[in-house]
């Protein structure tokens, strides 16, 4: 039983969900709890002007309710501008699982979790993210259909990440190319931070090119695997922000560029498949312009997986994921132009895009 109880009188100086510095304006935020089986969860629901807000269930062991709440605010926000700007019918919404997925995850949960996804009766669609599987997403559909990225034997598109990484590979070749002159990655040092099932897939690709690949990973096992794999070089330094490289592909957590790592950045650009790159967009963002850092912007390169299971709803087949995918490329040399010709930052030019288009159809609804 909660005995520590903040007065009522006190509660206007807390603000704990509007007066969060993550919260814009979001539509709504669910918090879940089942005592049965341990569930913990946050549904957030940044934006459905374009249609229901779909993103991915991330199960991770939260230090505390307020980082759970902050990550599903920055999440969900990012997914309404990454389907928004993609082209996507799709508004944004993610959801988290406080919990250790390794230990505390059971179908039980997801069932219960899904039950909390089936009670927002399509306002919110989820899928697969961070702690979680294809086969988790599948026993979330015992309950509700409202779930995508579920297994191709059951009619779905299957696992995402392949799709999310090879939309990074086109987001990164594309900065390549604005930076180099050449989106030829062969011989470019090419440090990717983070190796899950995204992050190898993108090794993988980078591989194939030549690039000179180094990895980082806090799994050591995970590592190694991945080196036997693909013959890359393990990170053995202290300081990864400190090497000199090419490209620097953050594919782990987000906010990695903060205040502490910055003016310490050796690369020329950045491309990666985690969400919310930049700490603090403005702020982060302009550095890096002035830097010369060219940043592609993370929820346009990083869109790969939420056209795979968008695939899902409209019924289109793997050509046309694919086509969609491939086409990061043209948007990413489209942005990365006009953010130079504007004098503005690549993060403040993709975002122009998005929420133009978001205002275009607010109006049009209006009518």
């Amino acid at each position: 039983m909660v005995t520590d109880v903040i007065n009522t009188k006190d509660l206007h100086k807390v603000d704990p969900v509007f007066g969060q510095q993550s919260f814009d304006n979001h539509e709504q935020v669910v918090f879940c709890n089942d005592k049965d089986t341990g569930l913990k969860a946050i549904i957030g629901i940044h934006n459905t002007v374009l249609g229901p807000a779909l993103g991915g269930t991330r199960m991770w062991a939260y230090q505390n309710e307020w980082e759970a709440l902050n990550d599903v605010l920055r999440l969900s926000r990012g997914m309404t501008f990454k389907s928004a700007i993609t082209g996507l019918n799709l508004g944004g919404g993610k959801a988290v699982i406080i919990g250790d997925a390794k230990t505390q995850k059971t179908s039980e949960l997801m069932k219960k979790f899904g039950e909390f996804v089936h009670s927002l009766n399509g306002k919110y669609i989820t899928a697969e993210d961070v702690g979680m599987t294809t086969e988790d997403m599948d026993t979330v559909r015992e309950v509700t259909p409202y779930v995508t990225g579920i297994s191709e034997s059951i009619g779905g598109a299957g696992n995402p990440s392949p799709i999310t990484a090879y939309g990074v590979f086109m987001g990164m070749k594309a900065a390549a190319k604005f930076k180099f002159g050449s989106d030829v990655l062969e011989g470019k040092s090419v440090f990717v931070q983070g190796i899950g099932n995204v992050g190898e897939a993108l090794v993988e690709h980078l591989v194939d090119e030549g690039a000179n690949v180094t990895i980082s990973d806090i799994s050591q096992d995970r590592l190694e695997e991945v080196r036997t794999k693909y013959g890359v070089t393990i990170y053995g330094g202290n300081d990864i922000y400190t090497e000199s490289m090419d490209i620097y592909a953050p594919c782990a957590l987000g906010a990695t560029i903060n205040d502490d790592t910055i003016y310490k950045l050796k690369a020329a650009v950045i491309a990666g498949a985690a969400n919310n790159q930049l700490a603090v967009e403005e702020k982060h963002g302009k550095i890096l312009q002035e830097r010369g850092i060219v940043y592609a912007p993370d929820f346009l390169i990083n869109a790969g997986g939420i056209i795979n299971v968008y695939a899902e709803l409209e019924g289109y087949d793997r050509k046309e994921i694919m086509r969609k995918t491939e086409n990061i490329y043209n948007t990413t040399l489209e942005i990365l132009s006009n953010a130079q010709t504007h004098n503005i930052t690549t993060n403040h030019a993709a975002l122009n895009i998005a929420q133009n288009r978001i205002e275009t159809r607010k109006k049009e609804n209006s009518k």
